[in-house]
């Protein structure tokens, strides 16, 4: 598993770079608050309920949570499975909102 800092992911979806984003949170949270991401909360995938997701198995994912725990969770689960490129969005939308929302 890799990881990106939110400025970085920042950098890249500025640029016009694809990125496939997904958003392990809960949906009360992805409501509150989110970057354009695939909602999976983090049951669906502890579950195995990747369907959504499979295209991705060999393309770069970035996962995102709150914090960055429950996609780091994620990310090492989805490496179990089969997906060969998960990164981490360390800090979560809690330093996405610290440092690029202001």
């Amino acid at each position: 598993m890799q990881t990106i800092t939110v400025e970085a992911l920042k950098a890249k979806l500025d640029s016009g770079e694809k990125i496939n984003l997904l958003d392990v949170r809960e949906p009360h949270e992805h409501a509150d608050f989110n970057i354009g991401g695939l909602l999976l909360p983090l049951g669906n995938i502890q579950t195995m309920q990747l369907d959504n997701i499979e295209d991705f198995k060999e393309e770069e994912l970035y996962v995102y949570c709150r914090s960055g725990n429950r996609s780091g969770q994620a990310c090492l689960i989805l490496s179990t499975a089969g997906f060969q490129n998960t990164i981490n969005i360390t800090g979560g939308m809690l330093a996405w909102q610290e440092r690029i929302v202001k």
